[in-house]
């Protein structure tokens, strides 16, 4: 299928079309081209990606790397034509197995972590913020690996308010998982 123009509707349906390299987002109907991650993305994502595994080990909640696909206000039982929002976080956490299906979760995830590139800032900043606040996304962590901080954002009265906020040698609590924190030394190695 050739690349999605700007001004046409699309659901979760085309997006389930694409050819796999293409990494595009849909937000209420619209397409959004995602760059591909740098290397330093990637070792961020994998490091926090694996204390989260470690931790989740034998536990009901799962953790997936992009790409995963996240319809926030889907239910499992909707089409694929009638969902016009799906994004693919760098890191998501699901606790509720009900909200999994074969082409990913269906509903809000309990965690969400970005990882901001360049072409990334604004997206990840503002629009995905209030895109997963408003859907109900029970923690946002926003992960910056050029200033090696890390701030975190806790769902209240429907609202995000800022949790924390760390760099290279704190040890940051995922607020939605009892008892785990991430070491950020090991996030942002020196």
């Amino acid at each position: 299928m050739a690349l999605p123009q700007k001004d046409e509707y699309y659901t979760l349906e085309d997006a389930l079309n694409w050819e796999e390299h293409e990494r595009i987002e849909i937000l209420d109907g619209y397409p959004v081209m995602q760059a591909s991650p740098s290397t330093n993305h990637q070792r961020v994502v994998l490091a926090l990606a694996r204390q989260l595994a470690d931790y989740l080990d034998d536990k009901r909640c799962e953790v997936f790397v992009a790409p995963f696909t996240v319809c926030p206000f889907a239910t499992r039982e909707d089409d694929p034509r009638s969902i016009d929002t799906l994004v693919e976080p760098d890191i998501t956490v699901v606790c509720d197995p009900e909200k999994l299906d074969k082409v990913g979760c269906k509903g809000a995830p309990d965690l969400i972590i970005e990882i901001l590139s360049p072409s990334s800032l604004r997206h990840d900043r503002l629009t995905k913020h209030n895109l997963y606040q408003r859907a109900g996304v029970r923690e946002y962590w926003i992960v910056d690996p050029e200033s090696r901080t890390v701030q975190t954002f806790v769902l209240e009265n429907g609202y995000y308010a800022a949790q924390d906020f760390g760099d290279e040698g704190d040890t940051i609590q995922v607020n939605v998982l009892e008892d785990c924190a991430i070491d950020l030394s090991l996030v942002f190695p020196e």
